[in-house]
Parts: structure tokens; sequence; C-alpha cells
């Protein structure tokens, strides 16, 4: 039997832990059922977590550096702004399609009301994100492409949301149908509201 690296163990009780979630709700996330989702004893997840909550926190902070690799890159290269946000969009909602226990973890009453730690944690992800996509605004407005008479960080922050609100709306309808494909429909909405005249 090989033994597994700190690492990949890690992954993979951050993984569990999402899978529960997914399927049951962040209530229903306890060691015990990550262990058994794992299939380890209980004891070897404090041996890499303190807590439960240090397992959201990780498991936030996993899917968010995933997203911010991709976005770091797609700043980099010579698009032009608006593709850049198009690409922005299209991404954040395909990566976050692809872990369905991370909109349980954002919306449960641990994250809101329980546990200031993790709430902050979010509060930096979106901080971050929102600091990202005024930058990308900005220099579409900085280009021409954008409108100047937008604000690129209070539009930044109602892009977030929209954001948000599409992860949530597909969270309470079970996932029942592809969040990818909002991107689109996201796009279709901004791109009037801030192109140049």
């Amino acid at each position: 039997m090989v033994r597994k690296s700190g690492e990949e163990r890690k992954a993979e009780i951050i993984q569990g832990t999402l899978d529960i979630a997914s399927e049951e709700g962040a209530s229903k996330v306890t060691t015990q059922a990550i262990a058994d989702r794992v299939g380890i004893a209980q004891p070897t997840i404090f041996r890499h977590f303190k807590t439960r909550d240090a397992i959201f926190m990780a498991a936030l902070e996993w899917v968010s550096g995933h997203m911010f690799k991709l976005l770091e890159a797609d700043m980099l290269r010579n698009s032009p702004p608006d593709e850049k946000l198009r690409i922005f969009l299209q991404r954040q909602l395909f990566l976050l399609s692809k872990q369905r226990g991370i909109p349980r973890i954002l919306f449960s009453d641990r994250l809101h009301m329980e546990d200031p730690a993790l709430k902050e944690t979010v509060q930096r992800i979106i901080a971050r994100m929102t600091e990202r996509l005024s930058v990308i605004l900005q220099d579409g407005i900085d280009g021409g492409q954008f409108d100047p008479g937008i604000d690129s960080d209070e539009t930044a922050r109602m892009i977030v949301a929209l954001i948000q609100g599409s992860v949530m709306r597909w969270s309470i309808f079970d996932f029942n149908y592809a969040l990818a494909d909002q991107a689109d429909c996201i796009w279709n909405m901004v791109w009037p509201a801030i192109r140049a005249r």
C-alpha cells in the first residue's frame, strides 16, 4: 500500500468535504462523515486540520486559488479587456460548476452566523475577485473600449453580485441546469451597459 503525502491527504479531505456538502448540505459535514467518505480514521483528519471549519476554509481557498491562477493568466494576455471580462465570467462559473459543495458552504448559517473567521476568508476572496475585475474594467475605460462614465469599482461589485446570485439560484434549484451557461446571460446583460458609445 502506497502511503499518501500530507498534501494528497489534505486534497482528499477537502474533496470529501465538498462532496458531502454538495449532496447533503454543509450542516451534514462532520469529521466522522468526512473520514467515512475518504476511507480514513477520524483522528487522521485532525493531523491535517484542527477543526471542521479549517477544512471549510481550506476548501474555499483551494477553489479560489484555482480561479485566481486562471484569472492572473488571462490578465497577462494581450487580449482586449472585453475578451478578458468574458473569459473571466466563463471560467468563474465553469470552475464553480465543478464544485457543487462551495455554494452549500457559502450560503450556510455556518458561514453567515457562526464562524467569523470563515466569513472573513470569503470576504477576502470576494474583495480580491472584485479588485481584479475592477482592473479589467479600468483598462477598458482607459483604452476607450468601455464607457468612461462607469465607475470601475462599483461595476466590478455589481458583476460579482451577478455571479453570486447565479450561483445561489443554481444551488437553490438543486444544480438542475448548467451553471456555466449563465456566463453568456451575464455577459449579454453587462456588455450593453459598459461598452463605449
